[in-house]
């Protein structure tokens, strides 16, 4: 996108400005390339959830005790902080289709802050659990590391893709908006996969 393509185009009088960033009718956000990745993560992510789903109607209560263990409120918080940053990163989306580019900037460094905390408490969470003893020798937990770390790697490739989409907002020259819809996209799939995960970890019983 050059910077032509981020000015207004013109309105007639007392009409509102249209940006020509703006989605059209239909629009798909992002680019096709990276929908189809996160597609594939998902089924990937679902053939994890269904292995899962087996070992635990075959050990209810081998799973169940062990769940006992997991310290619920660190999960809730881990979610909020994520759906906080996907918050944040939708916001970006809409800055930067507003030609709002600083604006978007902020907003992506919010939301990878809110990433950054989420790796935090996640540390602190995995620390706690092996020194309790809690290790991949229980089936439970075997499975609680597999999930929660391949998700953990998830966010920080998308750290790296926030970093990308900054870098695309901070030089006047690119700033396309499909790059930041495109890191959007991959953001909100890390998040979904996250409230997935915390249900079928945390809470399901």
């Amino acid at each position: 996108m050059t910077q032509s393509d981020s000015r207004e185009l013109p309105t007639h009088a007392g009409a509102a400005p249209v940006s020509a960033t703006a989605p059209s009718a239909g629009h798909l956000p992002g680019d096709i390339h990276m929908w189809v990745m996160v597609l594939g993560d998902l089924i990937i992510f679902a053939g994890y959830f269904v292995i899962f789903m087996v070992y635990r109607a075959m050990n209810p209560d081998e799973f169940l005790a062990a769940q006992q263990h997991l310290d619920i409120n660190i999960g809730v918080l881990n979610t909020v902080i994520l759906l906080t940053s996907s918050w944040f990163i939708a916001r970006s989306v809409l800055a930067a289709r507003s030609g709002s580019h600083i604006r978007a900037i902020r907003f992506v460094y919010a939301g990878g802050f809110c990433g950054l905390l989420f790796i935090g408490f996640k540390g602190y969470e995995w620390a706690s659990k092996i020194s309790a003893g809690h290790t991949n020798s229980e089936m439970f937990y075997s499975f609680y590391y597999v999930l929660t770390g391949v998700h953990l790697v998830h966010v920080l490739i998308g750290l790296i893709v926030l970093g990308v989409i900054v870098r695309e907002l901070n030089n006047p020259g690119r700033r396309r908006t499909s790059m930041v819809e495109s890191g959007a996209v991959y953001w909100h799939m890390v998040d979904l996969l996250w409230v997935i995960i915390f249900g079928l970890l945390y809470v399901m019983r």
